[in-house]
């Protein structure tokens, strides 16, 4: 089979859109996916932030589940720190009941918004150290062997709602492959250890109930359009929007000409910003299969967690349908 696909969709607010405009945004990526014959679609947790939409990652994956027939959804991911184990077993129950077979579970150990934000939420900053046992207890929870004695999830539903760990860094890593769970590197934002963590996850992994092998998951940021020049623009616009937001955040009111923005992003100051996006297809279908299959080769990836970013919905569609479609027509890639 080709690689496998998948989506990441961080349930974008655009200028003069509304969040209601986003989730509605969220169906028609998603029944896009379904059409062009991705895995899944995943969305992430944040808050706090004015420009995304999925803060309330459950509800907004039982909207899209209820408006698309056969693709899998899930979280990418639940910040695990940030709530009861039991009550994201009793989220995450409820929408394999509702929807069986569909719904998947990645879990994180970040915040997904900032320190003050962080405190909102989680109370407690050191929260996050017991990520490892959080996870087993939401295991507990989600397999009927709870290991709160007395307490247990209402509802568990009869099918399995597989466990993914996501990370950006050699903790997730080791985590993942000492659970023997799948793993998902965010490579798509973080792309410094993603060859040192891939390597650490397949070098630990220890077969378990849920997997017998390691199962590697990347991210990678796309714009595909049917002309190269097309896509090229739609990423010039998308990382110059994303770049004003960044700085904006640290000089509100400011404005910057497109000339500014680049000579930014060429900086020493903006090298970090401009690193994040390290891994970008960018063209026509067949350059950005090539290029996706390439990364793939390169880290023995199972399959890929797609960002497709262009700012205008009818261009992501589009970027997502050109992309599945042309992989599917694909021969197998060697990995």
């Amino acid at each position: 089979m080709p690689i496998a696909l998948s989506l990441l969709d961080l349930a974008s607010i655009a200028p003069g859109q509304t969040a209601r405009d986003s989730f509605d945004n969220s169906v028609k990526l998603a029944q896009a996916a379904e059409r062009s014959g991705h895995r899944r679609v995943w969305y992430a947790e944040h808050h706090n932030m004015s420009s995304i939409a999925s803060s309330a990652t459950s509800v907004l994956i039982g909207y899209v589940a209820a408006h698309t027939d056969t693709i899998r959804l899930g979280a990418g991911g639940i910040m695990l720190p940030n709530h009861s184990p039991l009550v994201i077993a009793e989220q995450f129950g409820t929408l394999e009941t509702l929807f069986p077979g569909r719904i998947d579970l990645g879990l994180g150990r970040a915040p997904g918004s900032d320190q003050k934000t962080m405190l909102a939420l989680r109370r407690n900053p050191a929260s996050a150290d017991t990520f490892p046992q959080d996870v087993l207890e939401l295991q507990g929870y989600l397999s009927g062997h709870s290991r709160i004695p007395g307490v247990k999830a209402v509802p568990r539903a009869e099918g399995v709602v597989p466990l993914y760990i996501l990370g950006s860094s050699l903790f997730g890593a080791q985590l993942a492959a000492h659970l023997g769970l799948p793993y998902a590197f965010a490579s798509h934002f973080s792309p410094d250890a993603l060859h040192q963590a891939v390597r650490a996850y397949r070098d630990g992994f220890q077969p378990s109930e849920q997997l017998a092998e390691p199962y590697v998951m990347a991210g990678v940021n796309v714009f595909t359009a049917d002309d190269h020049d097309q896509a090229a623009e739609q990423k010039t616009i998308s990382y110059r929007a994303r770049t004003r937001a960044f700085i904006k955040r640290s000089a509100a009111g400011a404005d910057y000409t497109d000339d500014e923005i680049d000579a930014f992003l060429a900086s020493p100051n903006g090298h970090q910003l401009a690193l994040m996006t390290k891994y970008t297809a960018v063209g026509t279908p067949a350059e950005v299969v090539a290029y996706l299959e390439d990364f793939a080769v390169g880290i023995q990836a199972d399959e890929l967690i797609l960002a497709h970013h262009a700012h205008r919905i009818e261009d992501r569609v589009r970027s997502v349908e050109l992309t599945g479609e042309a992989m599917a027509a694909r021969e197998p890639a060697t990995r």
